[in-house]
């Protein structure tokens, strides 16, 4: 049976937030942190949280399908007060590590945001270093809404741009496991060793 879209349960922190005085509420979210190749990749969110503004089915990213995620995504930028989205490539991710480049995506996402939030929600346990107010909110993907529709917008913009690196780097069918470390994936290490967006931190036993 299918489960019907709840808009109570996905707004319970956004509503509980807008009784206390908190007109503009980001959510922030990343996509990412896992694969061997590529960019982690941020996003920030403003939402409108009227009724009749609301993007109907937002979830976390990973529950949705593909073609699911990409409808989604462009009604969220569509009816965002505003969004950001930032890559950290590849070679910050082995300068810094990938937890300190996941917060400093996070951090930019934010901080470029047009409207200043009043608070951020964000996924997970993290702390972020930024001058407003946040909330962390572990399986916040799920949870909040302004935080799913952050997680859409970012793993839609980095599954394409994915897609656009296996044309350049076809040996490891980028296009299939967008980076992560599939058996086709490895085996293309193995075979070809490694190509400028591997992470060389990630790939040190290939």
């Amino acid at each position: 049976m299918k489960k019907i879209w709840n808009a109570d349960e996905k707004l319970a922190y956004e509503r509980a937030l807008f009784a206390q005085g908190c007109r503009y509420i980001a959510g922030v979210d990343e996509v990412g942190r896992g694969p061997l190749a590529g960019p982690v990749v941020c996003a920030a969110v403003v939402m409108p949280l009227d009724s009749d503004q609301l993007v109907e089915g937002v979830d976390d990213s990973k529950k949705l399908s593909e073609k699911k995620r990409e409808q989604l995504a462009e009604e969220i930028k569509q009816r965002a007060l505003c969004y950001t989205i930032i890559e950290i490539d590849e070679k910050t991710i082995d300068e810094i590590n990938i937890l300190e480049a996941t917060k400093l995506g996070m951090k930019r996402a934010i901080e470029t945001l047009e409207i200043p939030p009043d608070t951020v929600l964000t996924d997970g346990n993290m702390t972020i270093d930024i001058a407003f107010p946040q909330r962390s909110v572990i399986h916040g993907d799920a949870l909040s809404y302004s935080i799913g529709a952050a997680s859409i917008i970012a793993k839609v913009y980095r599954d394409n741009l994915m897609d656009e690196y296996a044309k350049t780097y076809p040996q490891y069918a980028f296009e299939k496991n967008k980076g992560y470390g599939t058996a086709a994936h490895i085996a293309g290490i193995k075979e070809y060793g490694l190509c400028p967006i591997h992470r060389r931190t990630f790939t040190k036993k290939f």
